[in-house]
């Protein structure tokens, strides 16, 4: 994988489970559908884009003519910056998946204009954390039905310099910065890792696991629009690391070893980089913070106080 790139390396198969993959007509989403793809996995790709998303998945299909037990892949649309497309999606699912036993939220936006969803959320954290967070929870019965499952949320080593501002989480005051407001939302995915690992555990569910991760600097469009905002000089930084940056292969083994690793399976809650554990930052250890997220969350997205996915559906 070359040098300071880890591999996943677990054989293990998937056939007979079914994983959902945000975000993955592109990029390490794409990668990773291929990879449960060859492990005989039934893969859903939940994409905003359903003509990009079948491009991809039958660029997929002929990368692997030839090999035997294949899996199969599906294309179910789903636009994480609409709440209502996330509960279409979600409900669309639930209706048609007895069994969810892997749910990847790769899906993600970096750095872009200031730009607001049609539910009113700065377009960062309103993909990045709030549309996977309502998805999350109104598939999380069927996945605790499914067990044992595993959930996981790719973040960013980004996260490091997030804070969370819940006087004003979509900048409707404070003056924008694409890049605060990217972390921020990566923040949030850990967060949100710890606080739904450990509302399982206080729930006695020990067969879901949830996991957080930062796969490396990758070379993909994730960064398109860094030309549109006052950091164009990241561009040029970056260049200069060049050589220490993924490809989509590379940047998608963390996001594999936290799906199928044996080993990983054991935890939950933690946060990997280099498909190992890795201390997040102090920030998104707080336990009162992720508690606070999850319930501020919850009122944002229109869940009710009292909901309780918890339960087997």
């Amino acid at each position: 994988m070359g040098l300071g790139h880890a591999k996943c390396l677990s054989d293990v198969r998937l056939d007979g489970k079914t994983v959902i993959v945000t975000g993955s007509n592109t990029g390490i989403g794409k990668y990773t559908v291929e990879d449960f793809y060859k492990r005989g996995a039934r893969v859903l790709m939940a994409c905003r884009n359903a003509e990009k998303a079948n491009e991809a998945s039958n660029e997929i299909k002929k990368a692997c003519e030839g090999l035997e037990k294949l899996g199969e892949i599906e294309i179910i649309n789903l636009d994480l910056s609409s709440l209502d497309s996330v509960r279409d999606c979600a409900n669309k699912l639930l209706e048609t998946e007895e069994k969810i036993n892997i749910l990847v939220n790769n899906a993600g936006v970096m750095m872009c204009p200031k730009t607001k969803t049609k539910d009113g959320f700065e377009l960062q954290i309103g993909t990045n954390h709030f549309g996977h967070f309502l998805f999350t929870l109104m598939l999380l019965p069927r996945i605790i039905k499914s067990s044992p499952s595993r959930i996981v949320n790719v973040s960013s080593k980004a996260h490091r310099d997030g804070v969370m501002d819940f006087e004003d989480l979509n900048y409707d005051t404070r003056k924008y910065s694409a890049l605060k407001a990217y972390q921020q939302s990566k923040l949030a995915n850990v967060l949100f890792t710890k606080e739904l690992a450990r509302r399982l555990h206080e729930s006695n569910i020990e067969n879901v696991t949830v996991y957080s991760l930062h796969p490396g600097v990758i070379t993909t469009d994730l960064g398109r629009h860094l030309d549109d905002t006052y950091f164009r000089g990241a561009k040029f930084i970056l260049g200069a690391f060049w050589l220490l940056m993924k490809n989509c292969e590379q940047g998608a083994q963390t996001t594999i070893h936290c799906c199928v690793d044996e080993q990983a399976g054991k935890d939950t809650g933690l946060y990997y980089a280099e498909c190992a554990v890795t201390e997040p930052c102090a920030a998104a250890m707080d336990k009162e913070t992720a508690k606070k997220l999850w319930e501020v969350s919850l009122k944002l997205v229109g869940l009710e106080d009292n909901y309780n996915p918890f339960l087997k559906k």
